[in-house]
């Protein structure tokens, strides 16, 4: 799972068109959640463990409280400041060392794509360096014995797939909706087994990952230009709303 800045929170400098980061809260994309939620499934309809695991900064901690709550059994985290700035190489490669740290798997259960640059390629990463199977898109999923069987949203078809764990799937928002943690499972969270690791612990070289290890060097990242007409419609209140509806619908913003 992924912990990323609420979109929702960010404010834009108006001169700059530059993003005002500092202070906004970090939260879990929801993607990140519907794969959590159907691991969470999964174990109460087969018996399972559900290992959550993650790399991030400091607040990552207090995040990962939430998947624990929402039914994950144990957490793993990632915490080194040398990944901040990580791109989808080097966050698949810390994630495909802490699976291997943490042991044998059945399934890997990632969102299609991330909250903030929605890159859809953490699972196909993930796979390769794994030699594992992957199956993507994945709205609907069934599991007999070590069978798994898929329908993936190819957008103009549905595609039914079967593949034999171990595998990494990427779900879609279709597939599920996200449970809301019960109090008591809220406050039983923080005892349950939380593990939180370093480069160093996976052994692997800081230089192999964040900015400087990227491919792609992102060279700005700015809100998109928005200008204000400045109308101002003068007419008693009834006259006022239908001039502005009429209005709305010229620029196409109401039906």
């Amino acid at each position: 799972m992924k912990q990323t800045i609420d979109l929702q929170q960010i404010r834009i400098k108006r001169d700059t068109r530059e993003a005002i980061l500092e202070g906004a809260p970090f939260l879990f994309g929801d993607m990140d959640k519907n794969a959590l939620e159907e691991a969470v499934r999964i174990k109460e309809k087969h018996g399972a463990k559900v290992t959550v695991l993650s790399v991030g900064g400091a607040k990552l901690k207090d995040g990962i409280l939430e998947a624990l709550a929402m039914g994950a059994d144990e957490a793993y985290i990632v915490m080194d400041p040398a990944c901040e700035g990580s791109d989808t190489s080097s966050s698949a490669l810390t994630l495909a060392e802490a699976i291997r740290k943490i042991g044998a798997f059945d399934i890997i259960l990632v969102g299609e794509g991330s909250a903030d640059n929605y890159s859809g390629q953490i699972g196909s990463r993930l796979a390769e360096i794994l030699n594992v199977p992957l199956v993507s898109f994945v709205r609907e999923l069934s599991i007999e014995n070590n069978v798994v069987t898929a329908v993936r949203d190819m957008e103009a078809a549905l595609e039914v797939v079967k593949a034999k764990t171990p595998l990494v799937i990427s779900v879609t928002a279709e597939i599920n909706k996200p449970r809301r943690a019960p109090l008591a499972q809220i406050l039983r969270a923080s005892r349950k087994p939380l593990n939180a690791w370093t480069l160093k612990d996976l052994g692997i070289d800081a230089a192999k990952v964040g900015p400087t290890a990227s491919a792609i060097q992102v060279v700005s990242n700015l809100a998109p230009e928005q200008e204000r007409k400045g109308i101002i419609i003068e007419a008693d209140a009834d006259e006022a709303v239908e001039k502005l509806v009429n209005a709305l619908r010229k620029e196409g913003a109401l039906p």
